[in-house]
């Protein structure tokens, strides 16, 4: 932590939870996926695609927070589930985003959504200011939602649309994180998000014919075959090195909280660029020695959304 956090106690794992593994997997399978009651809408992008978010808007409240999920996530994974109801009970309107595809049904085009995507970023932030010009826009980024996020925000800079972000959980050098994904235990997480990744493409080469073919084990293979070409990058080195969060943090000009765990197996705390962050005055940080990758067990529960909700509030 770079400076007192104000009213932040250190997280407080269960005896049984031991290990980032453990955190990360038994929060994904028992966490809140009962969403509370939401709004939906699809709006378009300037490519003639579009966007599905689902919102919730009180009427008196001063602030909208747009929520921003991770690889092959949605609005209705528990960490955005259960971050949008403490920020509703908290009197905040909430945005929750599904990038192209991993909404209700596939996109148009035959791109998807990647890790330094901003350009939907600015579309869901014009929309939000342009249908609640009375509300100040704040936004929390998990992971891959988060590392574009932390790029936006140090494109933008001054012109940022936002007011204050968290991050939790971002991968901060991409290429780092994939070749992880393909070692040890850790492919158990890798085989997940390929196995999705392929549905998607298979379903949508049926429409769109002529899309990248990809025909490797992992997901750097994936990145470098689909992603890569799919969205105008040279390869994955390219892409990583293009979109990587850590290349934007010294940039950003709005108030930043960057919450992540030492056990994360997804995403090493050893990528997290420290010199840049506490050279900036605008981003601040939590580093736990305990939790995983988006998810936290804590005694009491509830230990991550506290903190997002109490940053939030102090700098909205």
């Amino acid at each position: 932590m770079k400076t007192n956090l104000r009213h932040v106690p250190d997280l407080q794992a269960p005896s049984w939870c031991f290990s980032g593994h453990i955190h990360t997997i038994s929060r994904s399978l028992l966490g809140d996926t009962n969403q509370p009651p939401l709004s939906h809408i699809e709006i378009s992008t300037p490519d003639e695609d579009f966007l599905e978010l689902d919102y919730h808007i009180q009427p008196e409240s001063d602030a909208i927070i747009a929520l921003f999920h991770g690889l092959e996530g949605s609005t209705n994974r528990y960490y955005m589930v259960e971050l949008m109801k403490t920020l509703i009970n908290n009197g905040y309107s909430i945005v929750g985003v599904n990038f192209r595809g991993c909404g209700s049904k596939p996109n148009k085009q035959p791109r998807f959504y990647h890790s330094g995507e901003t350009n939907d970023y600015q579309t869901v932030f014009n929309w939000i200011s342009g249908k609640y010009p009375d509300k100040k826009i704040g936004a929390v980024g998990f992971s891959l939602g988060g590392n574009a996020l932390l790029k936006y925000l140090g494109e933008t800079g001054e012109e940022s649309l936002v007011k204050t972000a968290v991050s939790v959980s971002v991968p901060y050098d991409l290429r780092i994180g994939s070749i992880l994904l393909s070692k040890g235990f850790h492919r158990i997480y890798e085989y997940h998000f390929l196995r999705t990744l392929r549905d998607k493409l298979d379903q949508k080469r049926k429409r769109i014919p002529g899309l990248p073919t990809f025909d490797g084990s992992t997901l750097y293979e994936f990145d470098n075959q689909v992603t890569a070409p799919l969205h105008g990058f040279d390869g994955a080195e390219d892409y990583y090195k293009q979109c990587s969060a850590r290349r934007f943090v010294d940039e950003i000009k709005t108030d930043t909280l960057l919450v992540h765990s030492k056990e994360d197996p997804l995403c090493p705390a050893e990528a997290i660029p420290l010199a840049k962050i506490n050279q900036n005055p605008n981003t601040d940080y939590i580093i736990t020695e305990e939790g995983g990758h988006v998810g936290f067990w804590s005694k009491p529960k509830g230990w991550l959304n506290f903190v997002i909700e109490n940053y939030l509030s102090s700098n909205i």
